[in-house]
């Protein structure tokens, strides 16, 4: 007797999901959380720690995004194959938390940082409220490329640094972390009431460098920091040029291997998203000859 067993369909990496704000909450004066969810959430599969998604906003003008229709090939694709003055403006940030509902559907918290630039995110963030929709591309399996911090198996400490755009994901990545692991984390936030209560089972030493009382930056406080000895991975996050600066004292300076460095550009200072992506994409294709987006598509970076 010979069984068959019908072949699972294909599940894309990275999906579009419309999506519903469910609430909104002030978490202090520089960063609001918004809770989508509903049932056009179904089927979102993210991967904790530094997951990352795209929300897909309205054009100035619009009152509503242009959403890709259903069709061949990736969202990103479909979202470039619209016409230039209808397609959706993008904007990457980190999944904060995200919860089953019985349901069946899924709740996913995003914190904005309220710029005072008044960018195509904050104006909506401002504005959303219960019951706006939202098309987002996130996640549809857990295990995808837009989840960075993967420390390998041998590492004996952490180092974490991130500023209030990558505040969500450090927050994230703490609470993965296995109870005991030790980890050295330095957080900037613009304000004192921006600090956050976090969770984590790991032996965190966490230091909060907040502007508005003269704290020095990342980049110059783990200069002058004394490092535990043993196997290390470095996560750091947040404006480009303090991670290139970070980066390189890590690998030059400390000796730190680059394949034990993640760094993220979560934002550039002086540069919209859509000018950061045009930047790198012109230094991938000077460095490479191909274009970055027609490379295999990834999670996208998490900027302002």
């Amino acid at each position: 007797m010979t069984s068959t067993t019908a072949a699972a369909p294909e599940v894309a990496p990275f999906q579009l999901f419309d999506l519903t704000v469910v609430r909104t909450r002030r978490l202090g004066p520089s960063i609001l959380r918004i809770t989508l969810g509903g049932p056009g959430s179904e089927g979102f599969r993210g991967g904790g720690r530094d997951q990352s998604l795209s929300l897909l906003l309205p054009r100035p003008g619009q009152r509503e995004a242009v959403v890709p229709a259903a069709g061949g090939g990736s969202w990103h694709e479909r979202w470039r194959a619209l016409p230039e003055g209808e397609r959706p403006v993008l904007r990457s940030y980190a999944v904060r938390a995200e919860r089953a509902r019985p349901d069946g559907s899924t709740e996913i918290d995003l914190d904005f940082v309220l710029h005072g630039d008044g960018g195509p995110a904050s104006h909506w963030a401002r504005a959303a409220a219960p019951g706006d929709r939202l098309a987002v591309a996130g996640p549809a399996v857990a295990d995808n490329s837009a989840v960075r911090f993967r420390p390998p198996a041998d590492t004996d400490w952490v180092l974490i640094r991130a500023d209030e755009t990558a505040l969500p994901a450090a927050a994230a990545v703490l609470e993965s972390l296995p109870a005991g692991l030790p980890a050295r984390v330095w957080l900037e936030v613009p304000r004192t009431e921006d600090r956050q209560a976090l969770n984590t089972a790991a032996k965190a030493r966490i230091r909060w460098l907040v502007r508005n009382e003269g704290a020095a930056c990342g980049v110059e406080t783990v200069r002058a920091a004394a490092l535990p000895e043993g196997t290390p991975y470095a996560w750091i996050a947040g404006e480009a040029s303090g991670v290139r600066a970070l980066h390189h004292h890590l690998v030059r300076e400390r000796g730190f291997t680059p394949e034990r460095v993640t760094s993220t550009t979560y934002w550039t200072r002086g540069l919209s998203e859509e000018q950061a992506r045009k930047a790198r994409s012109e230094a991938s294709a000077a460095e490479s000859g191909t274009p970055e987006h027609l490379k295999p598509e990834q999670g996208q970076q998490v900027t302002r």
